[in-house]
């Protein structure tokens, strides 16, 4: 399997530029690390919490990268698509090597109004929103009565090209993974036997529109440290005051050989790829660079993983 890292940018009210460096030190941790991807996701709105976009914040950590893949999350309801096509033309321009965009649907009637949009509108504007970034990436004119597009086109195009992650969980959504994305990437609340059957899922859809996955990812939040106890006392607490609605099968901590370990089932089920998510927050007596040095020895998890 190979691991790479998808960096949580949500802080604080009042963290935004200190979010800003520990998003930084462990895309450099990552690096050190030798991960095999680097990426950051995307959420909107989300006052009183910071959340560090993920455009900008992408374009700045690139410069702590090399020529391995990168890549970006969009909630493609919420992005006029020539606006997110010139986005990823830029960033994939700036990296030195490919480009991935991962992309989802998003959620919260809240977020979606702010936008200008509805919920009700998810499903065909995610539709025909990656049809028309996929379009004006290859470099043709596109147009969308229901984005209110006529005869778009944008510069520069991704030197590379660019690799369609679509996240999914419902049949439906799975299914457009395989008509649409190159790949399904799934989330990081799957439990290795919730995530079997999306995976056969998907591997039934991929049979009917004939089409072979680049790859198979999944995200997965982890936290490891050089003590498995101590990185235990870190997760067990997160997830007893309800991490994320996850359960503890859909998380991995401890050391890395712990964590390789909890990570390896998805490779024997199939999954090519597992994208690590720090578990957050951390408690503040840990060491301020504990979320970088987690990264860090992900590049122990990585080797057993290989």
């Amino acid at each position: 399997m190979r691991v790479g890292i998808s960096i949580g940018t949500t802080f604080g009210a009042d963290e935004g530029r200190e979010g800003a460096q520990t998003v930084i030190a462990q895309a450099k941790a990552a690096n050190r690390a030798g991960l095999d991807l680097l990426c950051i996701g995307d959420h909107h709105v989300t006052a009183p919490a910071s959340y560090l976009q993920n455009t900008p914040m992408l374009g700045r950590l690139l410069a702590e990268w090399d020529d391995r893949p990168a890549g970006c999350l969009f909630l493609v309801p919420l992005w006029h698509p020539v606006l997110m096509a010139e986005q990823i033309g830029t960033l994939a321009s700036i990296a030195a090597g490919p480009f991935v965009v991962q992309v989802g649907g998003g959620g919260g009637a809240q977020t979606f109004a702010a936008m200008g949009t509805t919920t009700t509108a998810r499903a065909r504007r995610l539709d025909e929103g990656i049809a028309t970034v996929q379009a004006l990436l290859r470099g043709e004119t596109a147009t969308s009565e229901l984005y209110g597009i006529h005869g778009a086109r944008v510069a520069p195009l991704p030197p590379q090209g660019v690799e369609w992650w679509i996240g999914a969980a419902a049949p439906p959504a799975v299914d457009r993974a395989a008509r649409l994305g190159d790949c399904w990437y799934g989330n990081a609340d799957l439990t290795p036997s919730t995530a079997a059957a999306v995976l056969a899922t998907y591997r039934e859809a991929c049979a009917r529109h004939d089409r072979v996955p680049s790859r198979f990812p999944i995200r997965k939040d982890v936290f490891v440290a050089e003590s498995r106890a101590e990185a235990e006392r870190v997760g067990d607490a997160l997830i007893e005051a309800g991490y994320r609605g996850f359960s503890r099968a859909a998380v991995a901590y401890g050391d890395p050989e712990t964590v390789a370990e909890q990570l390896s089932v998805y490779g024997d089920l199939g999954f090519t790829d597992v994208m690590i998510r720090t578990m957050a927050p951390l408690p503040p007596e840990l060491a301020p660079d504990a979320a970088a040095r987690s990264v860090e020895l992900c590049g122990a998890v990585r080797a057993r993983l290989a």
